[in-house]
């Protein structure tokens, strides 16, 4: 894959995989018009932290980078997850960095302005539980001054934290932008209205997407905590009662509504915690499509991407995104996977969607898979 960097100024590209294989490479800017009145489209509306702090290992003096990757709790505000990496910056590829000094409970680290515990060292060297010195507003505080967005090698430039929020930012929970609402704009937002197609907002604390460890990476997603308003859970009970589809604008949307999820397809209101992977096998009860990056087959995203579609049809969409030079990682193009109607949802077949045309100027429509 073509690797996208934020300046890049060529126009986003994205395929629409349908459920019956058919596929169809449009420019992103025709999102506004792929769905049907009544549709529901549901975004991560998480603002990211700059989550990636400089310092010190005050015992033996060494430098240090700390990345944090996890909330310990909800209401634990000054208490995370981290992975630990030595000296050195994002432009050495992440699995390729220096390893950090040994790390014990009880060491003390200086991050700028901030200064940390190690409360404790899980099951492995680079992996810990970490508590800040102070009050909520003071570590915040802590964190824009000195912190900076998590960034990896593919992008050289340094990223300023307002190239991570994307249009609909709001609380600053995610540990790394939830870059599939990077398609969103005002313009496609307001042809969704004209066009009667819902659009509502739920908050999930994104988590990191690589801790260059292969051991730590078979563990991702951690467990993320999320909220889901009331009004977003009325839209969705809505679409589902008049049979319309629930698009989620990322892995992390389906990640939260399907664990807010109850046994017939009702969604819950509130806090809560997603937990595990979704992958093959897992039943979806929510969400019908998934606008989502260009990931490769091993990753957790595309782990989950398993759930809509058999893996014949995710090699038949690889394989597009390849021969097209699609552009992956966070600033590159995207793919809408549709649900195969052969997978299941509240225990009783999906009905296939009329098959959509798309406008004349789409780039082409590759038909070598049919599901």
């Amino acid at each position: 894959m073509i690797v996208a960097e934020r300046l890049d100024p060529q126009p986003a590209r994205l395929l629409v995989v349908e459920a019956d294989g058919t596929m169809s490479d449009l420019p992103r800017a025709h999102l506004g018009a792929l769905f049907d009145p009544g549709d529901l489209v549901v975004a991560n509306d998480a603002a990211t932290l700059p989550a990636s702090l400089h310092g010190a290992h005050l015992r033996c003096g060494k430098a240090i980078e700390i990345r944090l990757a996890g909330w310990l709790s909800p209401s634990a505000s000054v208490r995370f997850l981290a992975i630990a990496f030595g000296s050195g910056d994002h432009r050495t590829r992440t699995e390729d960095r220096l390893p950090p000094p040994a790390l014990s409970s009880g060491d003390r680290l200086q991050l700028g302005p901030l200064e940390a515990v190690v409360e404790r060292v899980l099951d492995h060297p680079r992996f810990f539980e970490l508590s800040f010195q102070g009050t909520r507003a003071a570590v915040f505080a802590g964190l824009a001054q000195h912190g900076r967005p998590i960034q990896y090698a593919h992008v050289p430039e340094p990223l300023a934290l307002w190239d991570v929020w994307t249009r609909i930012a709001s609380q600053p929970v995610a540990f790394e932008a939830p870059s599939a609402s990077f398609a969103l704009d005002w313009r496609t937002l307001q042809v969704w209205r004209r066009r009667e197609i819902g659009f509502a907002t739920l908050t999930h604390a994104a988590g990191i997407s690589s801790t260059g460890d292969p051991a730590l990476d078979s563990r991702l997603p951690f467990d993320e905590p999320y909220h889901i308003p009331e009004c977003t859970v009325a839209q969705v009970a809505r679409a589902q009662l008049r049979g319309s589809r629930i698009i989620a604008i990322g892995t992390s949307v389906v990640r939260a509504l399907e664990a807010a999820a109850n046994r017939d397809g009702s969604v819950r209101a509130g806090d809560g915690i997603a937990r595990g992977r979704i992958a093959r096998g897992t039943p979806l009860r929510v969400v019908d499509a998934v606008l989502t990056g260009v990931h490769q087959p091993g990753e957790s995203h595309f782990e989950l991407l398993r759930a809509f579609a058999d893996d014949g049809l995710l090699a038949g969409a690889s394989a597009a995104l390849t021969a097209c030079r699609y552009r992956a990682h966070e600033f590159g193009d995207s793919m809408l996977l549709n649900r195969q109607p052969l997978l299941y949802r509240r225990g009783l077949p999906l009905r296939p969607h009329d098959h959509r045309s798309y406008p004349a100027d789409g780039l082409g429509v590759y038909s070598d898979y049919r599901g």
